[in-house]
């Protein structure tokens, strides 16, 4: 039942070698652009994050290749697809927050995830302004979607209510909201 050969092979690493990248060149990265764009809408910083990953793991293989003027390539390219509306941090961002907000996201949670992808705070605050934000409501759509807080049964409301609180805190919400949102009845809800 038990073969000691079989066991050496296994623990033994793996003879699987990669297949070597493809060549880096400006039309290369045009397509790697285009088709990451047509999958996700993304913002300017982000697909320059995605590109140049590509453009360093390439450089990794080919230690003697010149990725200086691969940047600069990548910058063109971003250049030119700003000009021509493939990319638009302000579509993205108005993408995003509309997004997060039907989630029913806090504003701390999805200012953070933008600044990630490169946005800037102040475009964040804009679009949020214009958006209808009321954080009682998105903790009320969190709560609903986990089925915490006023969606508990009301005998296991008190056994859970630290724990409830926690989950609507790291989710991003205010004290304030959370100890509504727990204080509240189903019926009170609107």
């Amino acid at each position: 039942m038990f073969d000691e050969d079989n066991l050496s092979d296994t623990s033994q690493k793996s003879s699987y070698k990669r297949k070597p990248q493809k060549k880096i060149t400006l039309q290369r990265l045009k397509n790697i652009a285009l088709y990451y764009l047509k999958r996700y809408e993304s913002s300017v910083e982000n697909l320059r994050g995605v590109l140049m990953r590509r453009v360093d793991a390439y450089s990794r293989e080919n230690p003697q290749w010149n990725k200086a003027e691969a940047y600069q390539w990548i910058e063109e390219i971003l250049e030119n697809f700003e000009r021509l509306h493939y990319l638009d941090d302000n579509r993205f961002t108005q993408i995003k927050v509309r997004s997060y907000l039907n989630a029913g996201k806090p504003a701390r949670y999805i200012q953070e995830k933008l600044r990630q992808k490169g946005i800037d705070a102040a475009a964040i605050e804009a679009v949020l302004q214009e958006q209808d934000y009321n954080p009682l409501q998105m903790a009320l759509k969190l709560a609903k979607r986990k089925k915490i807080g006023p969606y508990r049964e009301q005998n296991l409301r008190r056994e859970y209510w630290q724990k409830d609180m926690g989950t609507l805190i790291r989710a991003g919400f205010d004290y304030d909201v959370v100890c509504q949102v727990l204080n509240m009845d189903k019926a009170e809800e609107k």
